[in-house]
């Protein structure tokens, strides 16, 4: 019996598993689901039984045949990111202390939190928009001159000065003026 590859991905909804099977409505392929494991049987390769890492809807999951592969579609039935197909078998050996453990490291390389990057992220997004709502508020309350240094100082400095000064700006053209440690270059 070969042994076959699969790779899986997945979206907020789903889980989508590749098994590599080459001519694979041929070889009698069958793919058996559960709420909480997948089976695939086909002639002439090593039965692929999996322990699914949360439970699926099986009703609304499904597969199909290409003729390298099939492709297997599992809805997900709670919405979270799954860090792993499979969920690790326990040993009596195995305390969830240690399985937490081994799960922070893959081949020594440290595991990332996906959702707490993606709040941080958030966060940083959050700031930025607080810091353009207050631009836009002191453009929106400024009288006319303001608005005038505010566009003139912005555009002749490619972006690198925002004054609100009309007499200093107005008098001459405004130079480009980075922040420090910062190197302006002109992109054609």
């Amino acid at each position: 019996m070969a042994k076959v590859k699969y790779d899986w991905y997945q979206t907020e909804t789903a889980v989508t598993v590749t098994v590599l099977l080459k001519n694979a409505s041929e070889k009698n392929y069958s793919v058996q689901l559960e709420q909480n494991s997948l089976q695939l049987k086909a002639d002439g390769i090593e039965l692929i039984s999996l322990s699914l890492w949360n439970p699926i809807n099986v009703e609304q999951s499904g597969h199909k045949a290409t003729p390298s592969k099939v492709e297997i579609k599992l809805a997900k039935l709670i919405g979270h990111r799954w860090e792993s197909l499979e969920r690790p078998v326990q040993t009596e050996e195995s305390s969830p202390a240690a399985t937490a453990a081994s799960s922070a490291t893959v081949a020594g390389k440290p595991k990332h939190n996906w959702d707490k990057i993606s709040k941080e992220i958030d966060q940083e997004e959050d700031k930025e928009d607080s810091v353009n709502e207050l631009f836009r508020k002191i453009y929106a309350d400024a009288n006319e001159d303001t608005k005038k240094a505010m566009m003139k100082s912005y555009y002749e400095s490619n972006g690198t000065v925002l004054s609100t000064n009309w007499s200093e700006v107005g008098a001459k053209p405004v130079s480009i003026n980075p922040p420090e440690g910062c190197e302006f270059k002109k992109w054609n």
